[in-house]
C-alpha cells in the first residue's frame, strides 16, 4: 500500500472515485454535500494498493489548525491499515507545514479508530450531513 500526496488532476479523480464510493453509495450523503467549496483550496490525499485506489483524505487550513476531513477507505480493504496510513501521511505533511495542533470531525463509530491515533474527544455529538459526529483534536 502507498499513500500519497495528490499531484495531478488523475490521482484527484481516484480520491474522488472513493469518497463517492463510500460517501456518497454507502452513506447516502449527497454529492452537493460531498464535494464541496473547500475541495480546490484542500491537499488531497489516496492511498493505493496494487495501483487501484482505496482510500481518501484532505488537509486543510482553518483559523491556524490543520483541518483533517473526508477519511476514508473501501469497505474490503478497512481494518488493512489503510486509514492509519492516511492519517499517518496527512499527520507527516501538516507537521511539515508547521502545523501544532490538527482537529477532525469524526463519524461517531469512527471515534474508536482515532483514539488509537491519540485524538481526543472536544464537544458534543452533532449531525453532518444527517450523520452523529463529534469534533476531535490532537496536538502533533
Amino acid at each position: 500500500m502507498h499513500v500519497k500526496v495528490v499531484e495531478t488532476d488523475e490521482e484527484l479523480m481516484d480520491a474522488f472515485s472513493v469518497r463517492k464510493k463510500v460517501f456518497i453509495d454507502e452513506q447516502n450523503v449527497s454529492e452537493e454535500e460531498e464535494i464541496d467549496q473547500f475541495e480546490s483550496s484542500s491537499t488531497h490525499f489516496v492511498a493505493y494498493e496494487n495501483g487501484q485506489p482505496i482510500g481518501a483524505g484532505r488537509f486543510r487550513e482553518l483559523d491556524g489548525y490543520g483541518k483533517v476531513e473526508r477519511i476514508c477507505v473501501l469497505k474490503e480493504y478497512r481494518k488493512s491499515g489503510a486509514g492509519k496510513a492516511i492519517m499517518e501521511k496527512i499527520e507527516s505533511f501538516a507537521k511539515e507545514k508547521g502545523f501544532t495542533t490538527l482537529k477532525l470531525n469524526a463519524q461517531t463509530h469512527a471515534i474508536p479508530f482515532y483514539t488509537r491515533l491519540n485524538y481526543e474527544v472536544i464537544s458534543d455529538e452533532f449531525l453532518d450531513a444527517g450523520i452523529p459526529h463529534r469534533t476531535m483534536k490532537k496536538s502533533l
